[in-house]
């Protein structure tokens, strides 16, 4: 494999529901500084046709690509940027992304969570089912609440998770927008806050984002007998946060477990975008790494 240094993986349809995912992968991309490739998923092709009739098969895969091309430049009303790259597969759409991120050294996956039912859209449990088996980390975005800026960012816990992820995105989002960081945990027992395991967990990354040089500060909300996603996505509601960052849970990718509902509640219950950090082959920003 070969690692795609400062580079994120973008999956387009070439519709007019794909505009408007471009145009929030122009935010950041030219924020980020990070070359794109776009990338569209056909139909997997018969067996008829690609034994039988390969040529067939061959222009439908180049009128395919002219189309995507034709698209591309059409969104940008110009000649398709150098840091712009275009990519054509067939097959599977989340098996197809599980691959890429396993081979072609991305340092993240966008993909479309607006719940729109367009040619080539990925519907929720396909959406949960590539981020439990992603190798690099996944941001979710919604095409219908573009963001135009991050100033503040939400870091949902669960505390059933470990904390030794060390959320470098978080400090590398954090540092590129100067962004503040809220780590928000649900406290669903009746015991002093800061005596809970809740805030234990919180303060942990707390210390490590601040140790980086990000501004931070825990919130913990009440449960009250709702379920602790209901009450975060609640809270996130209200402050409207510009990026939400959550982990996963690391083994899922070895154990084919599905993420939990906890991080599906948050990823599809938030309009803002969401970065999902599970296992990952480049666990760090190329930007930190030095």
């Amino acid at each position: 494999m070969k690692y795609k240094s400062n580079s994120m993986l973008a999956l387009i349809s070439p519709c007019c529901e794909g505009e408007g995912i471009l145009q929030q992968i122009r935010f950041f991309q030219e924020t980020l500084r990070m070359r794109v490739f776009l990338f569209t998923i056909l139909n997997p092709i018969s067996f008829f046709s690609r034994f039988f009739n390969t040529r067939k098969a061959i222009e439908h895969k180049a009128e395919a690509r002219n189309h995507f091309k034709h698209f591309v430049e059409k969104a940008f009303r110009r000649e398709i940027p150098d840091d712009y790259i275009l990519r054509l597969h067939t097959g599977n759409k989340v098996s197809t992304l599980v691959d890429e991120s396993k081979k072609g050294g991305y340092e993240f996956i966008v993909i479309d969570k607006s719940k729109d039912n367009y040619p080539g859209a990925l519907h929720k449990n396909e959406i949960d089912k590539f981020i439990s088996r992603s190798f690099c980390p996944v941001l979710t975005i919604n095409r219908n609440y573009p963001v135009t800026g991050i100033q503040k960012i939400v870091i949902p816990i669960d505390i059933s998770q470990a904390t030794k992820k060390r959320l470098y995105w978080a400090t590398h989002f954090a540092k590129k927008y100067n962004a503040e960081v809220q780590i928000v945990s649900a406290l669903n027992a009746d015991i002093v806050e800061t005596k809970s395991l809740a805030f234990s967990n919180a303060e942990k990354i707390k210390n490590m984002l601040t140790g980086r040089g990000v501004n931070c500060e825990i919130v913990i909300l009440k449960v009250n007998q709702q379920e602790s996603y209901k009450v975060i996505l609640n809270y996130i509601e209200e402050q409207k946060p510009d990026l939400v960052i959550i982990r996963t849970h690391q083994e899922s990718i070895f154990t084919e477990a599905r993420i939990g509902k906890f991080v599906s509640e948050i990823v599809h219950g938030c309009k803002m975008p969401v970065f999902a950090v599970g296992y990952s082959l480049h666990p760090q920003p190329v930007e930190l790494e030095s």
